[in-house]
């Protein structure tokens, strides 16, 4: 059965809006004309690298033999603003995903600018954003949007994905899929597909 997944991200791009304009609203204060209300990351990190790993059974002691790194994100800039009442974190320089499947698989996420929210763990990846998977697809757009508690990844803007192993092309316009593109729903495809032509038999 097909996940319910237009509805899921809309729910998680509504909650990534929202936070985003309260948050800018707690920017300002009115001081006869508007004037902005400064806001300080409480920390600043730079070489940031930060490892995700899980355990695949509960330990009974501290070996850690039974764990595995399931993402490691790495940035040249991050500012924390989790002092805030909407948690979030910047990396104005950018930002590398990287994240492995079960078979330790690595898949990547490259942007120019990203934002994570903590309390929805929703990241918002901006600019040049390229995404490669581990079988060689590639995909490009403006802005992707990564809900890590689903695992589904989704952009409302232009894409461009590319499959080397089918030697198609597709362009297109609003597209949500799972992380390993095992499902995936284009919402507009008016670009282009290419299929490579066949060569002929010499005989």
């Amino acid at each position: 059965m097909k996940p319910n997944i237009p509805g899921l991200a809309l729910i998680a791009m509504a909650f990534a809006v929202a936070m985003c304009i309260l948050a800018c609203e707690d920017r300002y204060k009115r001081v006869g004309n508007e004037a902005a209300d400064p806001i300080y990351p409480q920390g600043v990190s730079r070489d940031f690298s930060l490892t995700y790993t899980e355990t695949r059974q509960d330990l009974s002691s501290e070996d850690s033999s039974d764990t595995r790194v399931i993402a490691v994100l790495r940035s040249p800039l991050s500012e924390d603003f989790t002092n805030l009442e909407f948690q979030y974190r910047t990396f104005p320089d950018g930002l590398r995903v990287e994240y492995f499947d079960d078979q330790g698989r690595l898949s990547t996420i490259e942007a120019d600018y990203a934002i994570i929210y903590a309390q929805t763990n929703i990241y918002d990846l901006q600019g040049h954003v390229v995404l490669e998977t581990h079988d060689g697809k590639r995909l490009v757009a403006d802005q992707l949007f990564w809900d890590r508690n689903n695992d589904w990844i989704f952009t409302e803007g232009r894409f461009t994905l590319t499959n080397p192993e089918e030697g198609t092309l597709l362009n297109g316009t609003g597209m949500d899929f799972n992380r390993d593109f095992t499902y995936f729903n284009a919402h507009q495809t008016g670009g282009q597909m290419e299929v490579p032509e066949e060569e002929e038999d010499p005989s």
